[in-house]
């Protein structure tokens, strides 16, 4: 019987059916971070439990490292003993540990790829959301709670519930000026941020076959947001080209192996799909949000919704609070709307060709008086790639901060925060209140050539008037 790609995944790596209906689930791969493993590894400890594979385990330090500041100890107390306390973990139980010294360190989501940590056909477990990032090998991967992390580091294994499959086909190309992250908002916004709940979205289509990696991963990494607890690409020769000559990946004849093994996960013809959604890539536009969560979004060109022609009271009462939280005037253009702070970097949107398109339009033009602008790389892998290419000075050059890796302002679990209720374009995949590190604090998220544009007039602009974006 055909079989989809996550039914194969989940079928490989079930070790037992549970009374309760949930599936007891081998976790191939597990990926551990400073903010939510410290807890893990006590209840570990007042268990005496020792870590039952460790070589299975990865870590780096990501949410609360410093972007400006290399050298320890940090100026904030417990970003610093979070770090020693992820040392101290890692070693006495013979994790991998990517810290700052090794020249690996960085976002989780981006050091696992880079490193080709993340294979196809694998189950991949993190404790944070955005592990859906992952899904952009042909992997189901997905982001836990700290019991659950405990319960991976004890037994290499965790109990889910079965999701159902979400088909999400976008055909054709795209039009100049629309990216990655314009696809996965608009599909946000299509479906809604509750749409995906209770299934994985697998994403398909001619758009999705001629993207890249890091393109996949955009999409991927925002999942999530879409209510799906997992997102996936399925293995094709794109992948098998990125993660080839990569540290953790095999070599020789067992890369050979790993690639026809790899071939066999993805989606049989004439499998089952739960719902299929098929949208025309035409159809999408450079697309930002307004509101106070990932799906309340619009093209650069529409007006921000206004309550009074919502048909639901439920619907009216939304934008009425995301109206108030984020000061905007309904029925008023979006395109326009004047920023404080620009931000490129995150997961989501913190790889090399994130930085290398945004390197190509802003060279020579220089970022608008009072606009704040940091560029963030996602890993010092690509903070390394990026000054070798010249990257960091032309970003410099136009007015960016050119920072350290890590998480930065997506979250501001670091010193990377707005201030008061600044208004900041951003690369990142969060709109939520207080989401930047202020209360009052607003996001508008955008693709990076949108963030870039939006740096430079100092509003939020169409990026296909400000620079000359050719397909």
């Amino acid at each position: 019987m055909p079989k989809s790609l996550f039914q194969k995944v989940w079928d490989a790596h079930t070790v037992r059916q549970l009374a309760n209906g949930q599936t007891q689930l081998l976790i191939g791969t597990h990926l551990i971070h400073e903010v939510t493993s410290p807890q893990a590894f006590g209840m570990l400890r007042d268990l005496k439990l020792p870590v039952l594979m460790p070589h299975r385990t990865f870590a780096t330090v990501d949410h609360i490292v410093p972007t400006d500041q290399l050298v320890e100890p940090y100026a904030d107390p417990l970003a610093q003993a979070m770090m020693d306390e992820l040392r101290k973990n890692c070693a006495a139980n013979g994790i991998t540990f990517f810290d700052r010294a090794t020249g690996k360190q960085g976002i989780v989501h981006i050091v696992g790829p880079e490193q080709g940590i993340t294979q196809p056909g694998t189950t991949i477990a993190c404790g944070d959301s955005h592990t859906s990032t992952h899904g952009a090998f042909g992997a189901v991967a997905f982001g836990i709670g700290t019991t659950q992390i405990r319960d991976i580091l004890a037994t290499q294994t965790m109990a889910l519930s079965p999701l159902k499959v979400r088909r999400i086909e976008v055909n054709g190309k795209l039009c100049p000026g629309v990216y990655a992250k314009d696809v996965i908002l608009h599909i946000i916004r299509t479906l809604g941020v509750n749409g995906g709940t209770g299934y994985a979205y697998e994403y398909a289509g001619t758009t999705f076959d001629a993207f890249t990696m890091e393109e996949r991963m955009t999409v991927c990494n925002m999942s999530i947001e879409g209510g799906a607890r997992v997102g996936y690409v399925n293995p094709d020769e794109t992948t098998f080209k990125y993660l080839e000559g990569r540290p953790y990946a095999p070599k020789g004849a067992a890369w050979d192996a790993a690639v026809a093994r790899w071939k066999s996960f993805a989606s049989d013809p004439g499998c089952h799909y739960d719902d299929v959604v098929v949208i025309n890539a035409a159809d999408i536009a450079p697309t930002v949000t307004w509101g106070i969560n990932p799906g309340q979004g619009i093209s650069i060109n529409e007006n921000i919704p206004d309550p009074a022609k919502a048909a639901a009271s439920d619907e009216k009462a939304s934008i009425e609070e995301a109206l108030a939280y984020m000061k905007l005037q309904p029925g008023a253009p979006i395109k326009g709307t004047a920023i404080n702070v620009a931000f490129l970097g995150s997961c989501t949107n913190g790889r090399l060709s994130d930085f290398q398109e945004v390197a190509k339009f802003v060279k020579g033009k220089k970022v608008a008086p009072g606009v704040k602008a940091i560029a963030v790389p996602g890993s010092q892998g690509v903070g390394k790639i990026c000054e070798s290419l010249g990257i960091d000075k032309v970003l410099t050059e136009a007015g960016f901060e050119w920072r350290g890796a890590g998480c930065s302002m997506c979250l501001a679990m670091n010193p990377d925060k707005l201030v008061g209720d600044q208004i900041c374009a951003s690369s990142s995949n969060r709109n939520f209140k207080g989401r930047q590190g202020s209360i009052t604090g607003r996001t508008i998220l955008m693709s990076p050539l949108m963030v870039a544009a939006a740096a430079i007039t100092g509003k939020v602009s169409d990026v296909r008037e400000i620079f000359a974006v050719k397909n």
